[in-house]
């Protein structure tokens, strides 16, 4: 009995070793394939790409797989104590593993970059020094701020309302749908409809910007009562400040369905037994909503703010696809990219990537103990 378990065993290891040699060699021939320019050459190009693609798919979810087969049944052929200790680190150091190399790795890497790539003549902190003396990265950093200070609150703010009125109607899920539509664009594709909205053509030329329109026709009536004078139509995303706000409505009207997800479940879980015996009390549903049951939520409204902050502190796409940063639009991460690919100024784009870095730490900070307090990952 004792033998052919063994055997068993030892059939179940040389198919585990053959299994992960085949995978290596497997992964090492489509890598080189996917990284060859010659070897879809004979294709048209949409193609090409469609094969590289699923190539890539397979590779990466059947090969990984597989891996984590062959090395769990390596390990299974240890004695008991052997298994139970490894099997954990299995699984685990390959994820740490990745998380290290594209992420540790790279975020070591920039601030050594921003410290030791400066002006010659220059010292360490020269490329911070000179950050933070530049009138156009002054400007950039007070943008963030108006970012940082205007689409968070107003995001939550908006979806708060939209939660607590979601929640005392019949078609509940058709409502949230529609609120909650515009978080599966991606920012490019947002930025570019608002482009659109936007839009602006001199007085006395057709209007394609809907909002553009809207105003030259609403103020039409305006000036016919005698209220305006004129109507001009605005350039929104020229106009200093007013393209700064307009750029954040972008970001808000984006960012207004997660908060109400997520806050609208939140007040699906304040217990009934609160807002019941408040009502006994005399309380009107302002005060049961303002005094019970945001105080009960304030977990879940300070994990939706500092999440959208931290998205608002990276924002990019929106600002680079509507404006380019012109205008006094510009934040530190279109000037890092400005730095990085149009000036090759690497030691300030590093610079304004750590200071990005630096930025979201103690926001991170607050979440995580936010968390904590919750019980999540304590």
């Amino acid at each position: 009995m004792h033998a052919t378990t063994s055997k068993q065993l030892g059939v179940k290891v040389v198919r585990a070793l053959l299994v992960a040699a085949a995978t290596f060699t497997a992964l090492w021939f489509g890598l080189g394939m996917l990284s060859d320019p010659t070897a879809f050459a004979g294709m048209p190009p949409y193609v090409s790409k469609v094969f590289q693609a699923l190539i890539a798919i397979v590779l990466g979810v059947a090969g990984i797989w597989t891996l984590f087969y062959a090395g769990n049944t390596l390990i299974e052929a240890l004695p008991d104590k052997a298994t139970e200790f490894l099997r954990p680190y299995l699984f685990v150091l390959p994820a740490v593993a990745v998380v290290g190399l594209y992420l540790i790795y790279p975020t070591v890497g920039t601030i050594a970059t921003s410290v030791t790539d400066v002006p010659e003549g220059g010292g360490f902190f020269s490329n911070y020094a000179d950050a933070f003396t530049n009138p156009e990265v002054i400007l950039n950093l007070r943008n963030n701020l108006i970012w940082l200070l205007i689409a968070p609150a107003v995001s939550v703010a908006i979806g708060l309302v939209f939660a607590g009125l979601v929640d005392r109607i019949r078609l509940e899920s058709l409502a949230k749908s529609f609120v909650f539509m515009p978080l599966a664009i991606s920012f490019v594709g947002a930025a570019v409809i608002w482009k659109f909205v936007y839009a602006w053509k001199p007085a006395g030329q057709d209007q394609i910007g809907i909002l553009n329109a809207l105003w030259v026709w609403a103020g039409g009536f305006l000036v016919d009562w005698g209220i305006l004078e004129d109507v001009e139509p605005i350039a929104w995303l020229q106009q200093i400040p007013l393209n700064t706000l307009a750029l954040i409505a972008i970001m808000i009207w984006l960012q207004v369905g997660f908060a109400m997800v997520i806050l609208s479940a939140a007040i699906k879980g304040v217990p009934s037994e609160l807002t019941e015996a408040a009502r006994i009390d005399g309380a009107s549903e302002r005060q049961i909503f303002f005094r019970i049951t945001i105080p009960t939520i304030k977990g879940s409204l300070l994990v939706v703010y500092t999440t959208i902050a931290i998205a608002v502190l990276k924002v990019f796409d929106i600002i680079f696809v509507t404006t380019g940063g012109n205008f006094d639009t510009s934040v530190v991460a279109v000037r890092m990219y400005q730095e990085m690919f149009r000036f090759r100024n690497f030691g300030q784009a590093t610079t304004m990537a750590v200071i990005l870095l630096v930025a979201v730490i103690p926001i991170m900070v607050v979440n995580i103990r936010n968390l904590r307090r919750q019980g999540i990952g304590a």
